[in-house]
């Protein structure tokens, strides 16, 4: 591959997808809002450009790795945003977690000006993403397809082709970060119970993890709770924003999701007892009377 392609969003995700399309041959240009991050990539053979704009104007591929809709707004149409620096015929692959009806208008607006569009919501982790390993789950046109196929393979192992237009990959996200959201909530109040009960939590943990209640969330968040390390991997406010946009999804047709909204009430509660920022196992903290483990 030797196709141009730019990266915008240096985070946990969007690093190692840089970095996995430059060990399959792409000249690969970033853009971040911290520069520090877009030069230290730029040292390992990458190419570091001042803004969207720049960055658009060398690439045929765009991949955007921001949080949210409103960021992708502001990388697309905002001061220095990439839209209108993109040529006809180049396409833009978002991997944000997005309200599907946003995407799906997004398509079109994009499509007015000649830019081809791919729904590309990713999941993971970052490890994952380093490694070329991460999950993406795609909908768009054949043309798009044709246009980026082996670049969405390098990135990722697993490329789910859900559609042939914007909105299916970004529904299949929301209900993924569903069951993310309530598995991390119930892997935490299963913990604070046993906690509260006297379970050697590390006991519980080593049961749990090689019995049938176990999930993968159990068995990764809840290590972070035991090591005591809360830094954010994925954040507490993640799943404020993602469960919101579950709720909201499910609001518009009026279909109850009684779990969810619980588990979203939860990341609320940490998320305002100040444990906003700290990794999404510190949903833990809510629970009164218990006492959590300690850095050894």
């Amino acid at each position: 591959m030797t196709a141009n392609v730019g990266v915008i969003g240096l985070g946990a995700m969007g690093s190692g997808m840089a970095r996995s399309l430059r060990r399959h041959g792409s000249q690969v240009h970033v853009f971040d809002v911290r520069a520090e991050a877009a030069r230290a990539f730029s040292a390992e053979g990458g190419v570091a450009c001042a803004s969207p704009a720049e960055l658009a104007a060398q690439c045929n591929v765009i991949v955007s790795v921001v949080v949210n809709a409103a960021q992708t707004e502001s990388v697309l149409f905002g001061e220095g945003g990439c839209a209108a620096a993109m040529k006809r015929g180049s396409v833009f692959v978002m991997c944000s977690t997005v309200d599907p009806n946003w995407s799906i208008a997004l398509e079109a607006r994009l499509a007015e000006k000649g830019i081809f569009y791919i729904d590309a919501p990713i999941s993971g982790g970052a490890a994952k993403a380093a490694s070329g390993e991460m999950t993406m789950m795609t909908s768009g046109t054949p043309e798009a397809y044709a246009a980026v196929g082996p670049l969405l393979d390098a990135m990722a192992a697993k490329v789910y082709r859900l559609g042939d237009q914007a909105g299916a990959g970004s529904k299949v996200k929301i209900i993924n970060q569903l069951l993310a959201g309530v598995h991390i909530a119930a892997a935490a109040e299963a913990m604070a119970l046993g906690l509260r009960e006297g379970v050697d939590p590390a006991a519980l943990y080593e049961v749990i993890t090689h019995s049938a209640g176990n999930s993968w969330m159990f068995e990764n968040r809840m290590a972070h709770v035991l090591a005591a390390d809360y830094t954010p991997l994925s954040a507490v406010d993640i799943f404020v924003k993602d469960l919101g946009l579950v709720l909201d999804v499910a609001r518009a047709s009026k279909f109850p999701l009684p779990l969810s909204s619980t588990a979203h009430q939860m990341f609320m509660q940490a998320s305002t007892a100040g444990f906003a920022r700290e990794d999404d196992s510190a949903v833990i903290k809510i629970f009164p009377g218990i006492e959590l483990p300690k850095k050894s």
